[in-house]
């Protein structure tokens, strides 16, 4: 009787290592660590999406939303894509997944289009959001300020490819050569991430009387010996004087006070349109980019089936991390979350699929209507992650 007692609390308790969100496989599968949707279809043809947790609390968040970009029935249509890779805990990238689409349908109900303004539009109304959330919270919760994310987003609509991004995300294009046959590489996200010379530059020439804005610890270059990336959602702590103190742990807390943000919100975005030639899109955090070149991440796409293709890019970036650390990737699978983060990062993949045919119709076809989001193995909102030093 006690045995059959506590096999029935054990199927209560611990998620179906096949599918934890899910009966089916319309919002993916869970396989302990790894979340994954192997294939879908989007307006201008098929996706593959997958996650793959290091952290305690997963920190990634990432989503796909194809269809209509506005809440009129007119339109714009098209497929929207984000990558959201948070640090210093997960609210951040929660709170981007929640509300920047939102944003966005907002304003291109607006406007009645798509356009580079409404996408910055969208990014300033989610970060006031988020500093909204914040200065509620932070007589509760005042680690909360020290929580950001990196934000990349990309939108097709009516044959043009919108790129936006802060951090260091990367958007990388699949493009044929069809002289020789070859897959080109091409990156399309411009990245913020003071490793880059560029980037310190940018800050340098940003912050001219702070001759510490960028400072070289433990071999890693951060801002203010703090932070990675140069732009971000959230990272309030850096950005409004009056959330760098007390009760905010001191090694968030800086010596003097400062008169302007440290960090932007402010996005790079670019637009291309699209070329019968284009063949698909990689969206993914840095946390990929780490161990596989954007050569080596399109040559793999361009040489394996689509279905399932993000989950071998994972397993690929996966093998070159276990590989670094002298150990079997076998091994490294076996190591749980939280512990797992000494190996990697937690990783997202998404690869959009571009059908040239589709695309081009794009003014008139209106294409699968889909919301799917990145899973992982998530916690209650009101969970706030130990607030360790950010480094994204």
């Amino acid at each position: 009787m006690l045995s059959r007692l506590m096999d029935f609390l054990r199927a209560c308790w611990q998620p179906s290592s096949d599918n934890f969100h899910t009966s089916s496989d319309t919002a993916g599968r869970q396989d302990g660590l790894l979340w994954y949707k192997d294939v879908g279809q989007h307006s201008f043809g098929e996706f593959s999406m997958a996650v793959v947790q290091a952290n305690n609390l997963l920190e990634d968040q990432s989503q796909i939303e194809s269809g209509i970009l506005s809440t009129l029935e007119s339109g714009p249509y098209g497929t929207f894509v984000g990558v959201y890779d948070g640090h210093g805990g997960p609210e951040t990238s929660r709170y981007v997944c929640d509300h920047l689409f939102q944003h966005l349908k907002r304003f291109a109900t607006e406007q009645q289009t798509m356009s580079v303004d409404v996408i910055k539009k969208a990014y300033q109304a989610t970060e006031e959001g988020f500093l909204s959330l914040v200065t509620k919270q932070w007589p509760m919760k005042p680690q909360i300020a020290a929580v950001g994310s990196c934000c990349l987003v990309g939108v097709i609509c009516d044959g043009i490819l919108y790129i936006a991004n802060l951090g260091d995300s990367r958007a990388v294009l699949g493009r044929l050569v069809r002289a020789t046959g070859e897959v080109l590489a091409i990156q399309l996200s411009s990245e913020h991430n003071v490793c880059l010379e560029s980037v310190r530059q940018e800050m340098h020439s940003l912050h001219p009387d702070d001759s510490h804005i960028v400072v070289l610890k433990h071999n890693v270059w951060r801002v203010k010996g703090l932070i990675q990336v140069s732009r971000s959602i959230g990272d309030v702590y850096l950005k409004k004087a009056e959330f760098n103190r007390e009760p905010l742990y001191a090694k968030f807390r800086l010596r003097e006070p400062f008169k302007r943000p440290i960090l932007s919100a402010d996005p790079s975005i670019s637009v291309h349109e699209l070329q019968p030639y284009d063949q698909f899109l990689i969206f993914a955090s840095d946390g990929l980019w780490e161990h596989l070149s954007n050569q080596e991440a399109v040559d793999i796409v361009q040489n394996h089936p689509h279905n399932g293709i993000a989950r071998r890019l994972l397993k690929d970036a996966l093998k070159e991390a276990a590989k670094k650390r002298e150990m079997r990737y076998s091994d490294l699978k076996k190591i749980d979350r939280g512990v797992r983060r000494h190996f990697h990062d937690d990783i997202t993949v998404i690869v959009v699929f571009l059908d040239s045919h589709l695309v081009s119709r794009a003014s008139s076809f209106r294409g699968s209507s889909v919301s799917i989001r990145g899973g992982g193995v998530n916690f209650p909102m009101k969970t706030l992650a130990p607030c360790s030093t950010p480094v994204d």
